[in-house]
């Protein structure tokens, strides 16, 4: 029988009530045969996340100030998940130690915000009758605090060999001497996946509070259409742009090992979600799969007659950039111009400093700094076998009254990148996907 590893974020796992939705969900299916858990998340809007929290007792006890007030709300969470639970696990004994753990000055900040995973998965695994599996018997990370991808799939396959049902920790691992070392946030997704690799699963379901992903920002869009399938290379693609249900590092170990992703959404468990797969051309549905946008964007336009034909002119202009700590996100061409894209972040405190590297350097003819820009990827794999989509986008946004910047297409024709003023990016996003909506 196939294992199908199923990781539990901070919002499914957030009270009581949230725990046995994930044991329900854990018993439907007998693939689901391991657990990877976030520490609980808010129950509300106003509520604390318990590794909030002990972010916060930590850096106080650092600085010699009081935790009482700070660690009775951990204190009293987690027995009141204890009790209406029922378990067995002696909570106020776990909290002992993890009080001496944030005031004795003995341990790490890594150690103190990694305990938030550690009880969640032990609470999971008393719940559940499974076996509790600590992240730092097999998660390593190097000497220089580097995740250690090779030796974890080794050590961490052979932990798991002949394992019946267990519950594992995510965020953290431990270090050659044996010290805890977190992921930074958000690493959770990165040990499921992890664990999906190293166990060899069948299938890794991502459970959320989302119904996976959907076609465009819900805050810029209304009701978008959610998303069936998705290739590893959109996901990708889109993630740079913005969009974000999977952290982007939780993609690579089960990528590497093709294991498929499903995002599934904790409290309505009957409904599909999104599945991430390989590309596939028998899952190409329509020609654009979801849009995602950013703002603050600057673009340096460069313009010097005869450019083509002079040496190392791009070297030159990209050299520029590197002698002063920028990267480029695009760079769109002409046979006398050529335009570098960059994020106002990178630009920040640098933009005089850079024109002048490129004067000296290029000698161009004219140099035009355009500021207040926003990107917008329209994404899809089935791009290449529908005529028509560059022009439908553009015919979108002429109609809506929107002036396109800057026009970029990836060698890899699964997107096709649009620069607006940022004035215009949420009109330019509902335009461009109504245009395929209809």
């Amino acid at each position: 029988m196939g294992v199908i590893v199923a990781k539990f974020g901070g919002s499914s796992l957030a009270d009581a009530g949230q725990f046995r939705k994930v044991r329900d969900i854990l018993l439907a299916d007998d693939r689901r045969r391991l657990a990877v858990v976030s520490a609980p998340g808010k129950r509300e809007d106003g509520d604390d996340k318990v590794t909030d929290l002990l972010y916060a007792c930590h850096d106080r006890a650092a600085q010699g100030e009081n935790i009482d007030e700070l660690f009775e709300k951990l204190r009293g969470r987690f027995l009141e998940m204890s009790r209406e639970l029922d378990l067995s696990l002696n909570m106020e004994a776990e909290m002992e130690q993890l009080h001496f753990a944030l005031t004795s000055g003995r341990h790490t900040r890594d150690y103190a915000v990694s305990r938030g995973e550690y009880l969640s998965a032990r609470m999971l695994a008393d719940f559940m009758g499974w076996e509790f599996i600590d992240a730092s018997e097999g998660v390593l990370f190097d000497n220089r605090g580097v995740f250690d991808q090779e030796r974890t799939q080794e050590v961490l396959s052979r932990r798991l060999a002949g394992v019946e049902h267990a519950v594992i920790p995510g965020f953290y691992g431990s270090m050659p001497d044996g010290m805890v070392k977190t992921f930074s946030r958000g690493g959770s997704d990165i040990s499921g996946a992890i664990v999906a690799r190293a166990a060899a699963a069948e299938l890794y379901e991502n459970w959320t509070d989302v119904p996976g992903f959907l076609m465009a920002d819900p805050r810029i869009v209304k009701k978008p259409k959610p998303i069936a399938v998705i290739t590893y290379r959109e996901l990708r693609e889109l993630a740079y742009m913005g969009a974000s249900v999977l952290h982007d590092e939780a993609i690579f170990p089960v990528r590497t090992a093709g294991i498929p992703i499903n995002i599934r959404n904790t409290n309505d468990p009957s409904a599909p979600g999104t599945m991430i797969l390989r590309a596939d051309e028998s899952h190409v549905r329509g020609a654009i799969t979801a849009i995602a946008g950013r703002k603050g964007f600057t673009a340096i336009a460069i313009e010097k007659n005869m450019m083509n034909a002079e040496l190392g002119f791009g070297r030159r202009i990209l050299g520029a950039l590197e002698d002063c700590g920028i990267s480029f996100e695009h760079l769109p061409t002409g046979i006398d111009t050529m335009t570098v894209l960059c994020s106002d972040a990178n630009l920040s405190g640098k933009i005089e400093q850079v024109i002048e590297k490129i004067r000296r350097s290029c000698q161009p003819d004219h140099i035009e700094v355009i500021s207040g820009l926003s990107l917008i990827a329209t994404v899809g794999r089935g791009m290449v076998r529908y005529p028509g989509t560059a022009s439908r986008i553009f015919a979108a946004l002429a109609d809506a009254g929107i002036n396109i910047r800057m026009i970029d297409q990836g060698s890899s024709e699964i997107n096709i990148i649009t620069a607006v003023e940022s004035a215009d990016f949420e009109r330019a996003v509902n335009a461009i996907y109504a245009a395929f909506n209809k």
